[in-house]
């Protein structure tokens, strides 16, 4: 065989095997569709499984929580209705997220804690313009400090009351943040809460039946930030305020209910309660934060309060509290901000065993006022926070918990008092000075197993 006849065969064979082995890496979707092939690494970054491109910006990981609580309440009056102890997973969150793009990202969360399925997050978000980004779909809206700070780096096992009852927290809308260095703004508008198969069915009613529209509120918040360019101390200078209309996820349309628990889930008594609030037309909710950071310390200053409107009654029903926390890490660590969330992210632990954080905090909601009078209380409550590792911690919090006459639970639910009779009631306009202030007081001893991996 002469040279130039065995060159051109070697070429052909080479040829022919090039082209199935790009025939091999062509592929095609469910859909039929030809996609393009981008290999992945899978690695533990931090203990969190991550699957990343390479040659792109693709990245997907997992992102779960387990919170194992147990509390006994003691101290309770003989007259008061029993408070029992119990144990609760109080999360059990399943979340993947997704970086597409360099410009977009996806997420979604959902929490399966004691059986009960619910939507968390369902996140679009674009970060194509320079300290611009724009989510669309359901979560928390930019109001609130404690509600943004993810429950993963909460100083105490619960946020304050007024938090519970005032602060929003997610809901379906759309949302534009600005960040740059000390400054941090957000505007956004917002819808309904979707979150379980009850809320969903109360929302699809009330579009069958009433024809009813979604609720609309306009969420502003704006955040200086002191010593941002800082590793050992930081400031976080805030006001918000949202401009909010009835929502069709409310039991009877046209109403608004606030109500809270003042020591933590597994006590289910909402002492504090407004019950339905008939004919609502707005409500103003406005808060102020400071906040900051100094080496292991870590505190908070808040006020927030809400004036709910009603259709022919002069004025608002005014509802306001505040709290003031704070923590320190013993053995050398650093509490940690996130400047571009404007909210406290994991600490720094000082020793490779761990860390202890000591944590205390006095708190005030008041629901009373001229057309409601659904209870006041005050809490002071001590906490140590074992940080074992990045992943697992333990908390320990103590309580004290101190209700007025008036937070007998919706609709006269729960004893308030002693009658002039002796007798127990559960109205607080039967309540007898000279038997006692009334009002249920009680403490709480609770702990935590908390894992993020």
């Amino acid at each position: 065989m002469k040279k130039s006849t065995f060159a051109v065969s070697v070429a052909l064979v080479f040829a022919f095997a090039a082209n199935a082995q790009q025939k091999d890496d062509v592929q095609l979707n469910q859909y039929g569709v030809r996609v393009e092939v981008d290999p992945l690494v899978t690695e533990a970054q931090d203990g969190i499984l991550v699957h990343r491109s390479k040659t792109s910006d693709y990245k997907l990981w997992l992102d779960c929580r387990v919170q194992a609580d147990a509390a006994a309440f003691f101290g309770e009056p003989s007259w008061a209705d029993p408070i029992g102890n119990g144990t609760s997973i109080r999360r059990a969150r399943f979340a993947v997220k997704t970086q597409i793009t360099k410009d977009f990202y996806g997420e979604v969360d959902m929490d399966m804690a004691n059986g009960v399925f619910e939507l968390k997050d369902a996140i679009i978000r674009y970060t194509g313009l320079p300290h611009f980004d724009f989510t669309v779909g359901n979560f928390k809206e930019f109001f609130s400090i404690q509600r943004n700070t993810t429950s993963r780096y909460l100083q105490f096992m619960e946020r304050p009351m007024v938090t519970q009852a005032l602060a929003p927290s997610r809901h379906i809308g759309i949302n534009a943040k600005y960040y740059n260095k000390w400054l941090w703004a957000s505007s956004g508008i917002f819808f309904q809460t979707i979150d379980n198969l009850e809320t969903r069915t109360l929302v699809e009613d009330a579009n069958k039946d009433l024809g009813a529209d979604e609720g609309m509120s306009f969420t502003e918040k704006l955040v200086l930030m002191p010593g941002w360019d800082k590793l050992d101390w930081g400031m976080h200078i805030a006001g918000a305020f949202s401009y909010r209309q009835p929502k069709t996820d409310a039991d009877t349309y046209g109403t608004n209910r606030f109500s809270t628990r003042n020591s933590n889930s597994i006590n289910r008594k909402k002492y504090l309660d407004t019950g339905d609030i008939p004919n609502v037309t707005k409500d103003l909710l406005y808060t102020f934060e400071l906040a900051g950071y100094w080496k292991g310390f870590r505190g908070e200053l808040v006020y927030m309060a809400d004036n709910n409107y009603q259709k022919d009654i002069d004025g608002s029903n005014k509802l306001w509290g505040w709290y003031v926390q704070g923590g320190y890490l013993l053995f050398g660590g650093r509490q940690r901000y996130d400047n571009a969330g404007a909210k406290f992210t994991r600490v720094k632990r000082g020793q490779k065993w761990g860390d202890v954080e000591l944590c205390a905090r006095y708190e005030y909601f008041n629901m009373n006022c001229p057309n409601l009078m659904a209870g006041a209380a005050e809490a002071y409550c001590l906490g140590i926070n074992y940080y074992v590792n990045n992943h697992f911690k333990i908390m320990v919090n103590y309580q004290y918990n101190n209700n007025d006459r008036y937070a007998n639970g919706k609709g006269n639910k729960f004893y308030c008092g002693l009658d002039a009779s002796g007798n127990p009631t559960k109205d607080y306009t039967q309540v007898a000075a000279a038997k006692g202030k009334g009002g249920v007081d009680y403490h709480m001893l609770a702990v935590r197993f908390e894992l993020d991996f």
